[in-house]
């Protein structure tokens, strides 16, 4: 079963409710009027509990793109251009976990698609072949932050765990930038045995808990000429 931070719940159900506040005051508006008005105000209360998260760690990926959710119009642009890369990591790279979440994408490779050699950051020759496709929509699409989050399963030292999970997500950018994507887009944090997507009793559990996962939000360029839109 798959674990959330609290966090997460909180902001979901601030925003469950303001948003039913918001359905009210703009009722007789369009659908694109409701749509900003809804994602100004669920994006604001995503922002405030979440933001300072952002480079800390806290919640991962989810904490870094919900800590930048920009809401309103300028949203929904950034969101239309975000639904397409999606759609082009996808079909690039079967196999990833493409999740949209508030005005970004959180991207989930687990061990099948980024393999590291035991106990060891250096990639398996099919991980950078797989990282490769990732690089070609990373750089097709130059105008977004990316945050990469290494996690390892809770076997060994914490602190030993943490330091590996780190490496690899050191490693997982230098492949990408060596591979054309700027350095100055990336930052990387390694989280450990943090967070678990499954159970760590089992092989199979544990295997899914050794992954990488991204954070893809717009950058100050894709915000600005999001704001010029009305």
């Amino acid at each position: 079963m798959k674990m959330f931070k609290t966090g997460f719940f909180i902001a979901v159900s601030l925003s469950v409710v303001l948003t039913v506040s918001s359905c009210e005051a703009v009722q007789n508006a369009n659908s694109q009027q409701k749509g900003t008005a809804i994602g100004t105000t669920a994006g604001a209360v995503l922002g405030g509990i979440l933001g300072n998260n952002v480079g800390k760690g806290g919640n991962g990926a989810l904490g870094a793109i919900l800590g930048g959710v920009v809401g309103g119009v300028a949203g929904n642009v950034i969101g239309r251009k975000m639904d397409k890369q999606a759609k082009e990591i996808k079909e690039t790279l079967p196999g990833a976990e493409v999740e949209r979440v508030g005005d970004g994408l959180k991207v989930t490779l687990k061990e099948n698609i980024v393999k590291f050699a035991f106990d060891s950051a250096n990639l398996l020759p099919d991980a950078k072949t797989n990282i490769d496709k990732l690089a070609t929509v990373l750089t097709n699409n130059p105008d977004t932050r990316i945050y990469i989050y290494g996690y390892t399963d809770n076997k060994g030292k914490a602190a030993y765990n943490l330091k590996l999970s780190e490496r690899r997500a050191d490693a997982v950018k230098t492949y990408l930038v060596s591979k054309g994507v700027a350095a100055s887009r990336i930052q990387t944090k390694g989280l450990g045995m943090a967070d678990p997507i499954a159970s760590n009793e089992t092989d199979a559990g544990r295997a899914e808990n050794r992954r990488v996962e991204f954070g893809i939000v717009a950058n100050e360029k894709m915000k600005k000429e999001a704001e010029k839109i009305k």
